[in-house]
């Protein structure tokens, strides 16, 4: 069976650093795979705010995260310290991608924990519809 292969860019746009707490180990002793999916939204969050948006306002357009791929690469533990950097691209008419690579620093080198790609799909969640990706947002949001 082929693995998921996330393909990140070659730049992110945007990086916050992110605290494993005791909450997040698993009975293996490590970081379990729904904290990453976790890690991943909190980055996701953190990133849309930046931009002074949420994910009930963008630009006139909720977000509804469509789909998610997740490259687990490296184990977490507690007290470790993520850096989670996060990119858009692909952009379409109602939806674009979110690319996240998370990070923790060992003995002074970078070690990739997870890379992560979500789908958002923009959506209008008065009328219960699909919208178009906000133009303005778009270019916001690719920096």
């Amino acid at each position: 069976m082929p693995r998921i292969k996330v393909e990140l860019p070659q730049a992110f746009t945007f990086s916050t650093v992110i605290a494993i707490r005791i909450t997040d180990i698993n009975y293996g002793n490590h970081v379990g795979n729904d904290t990453i999916l976790s890690i991943i939204h909190e980055a996701r969050v953190q990133f849309l705010r930046q931009h002074g948006y949420g994910e009930l306002s963008m630009a006139g357009a909720g977000l509804i995260m469509a789909d998610v791929a997740i490259e687990f690469k490296n184990e977490l533990f507690y007290g470790d310290q993520v850096t989670a950097h996060v990119a858009a691209g692909d952009f379409s008419k109602i939806s674009f991608d979110l690319y996240y690579k998370l990070e923790k620093e060992v003995n002074g080198k970078h070690i990739i924990v997870a890379t992560a790609k979500t789908g958002m799909v923009c959506y209008d969640y008065v009328q219960k519809k699909i919208v178009p990706v906000p133009e303005g947002a778009k270019y916001k949001l690719i920096g």
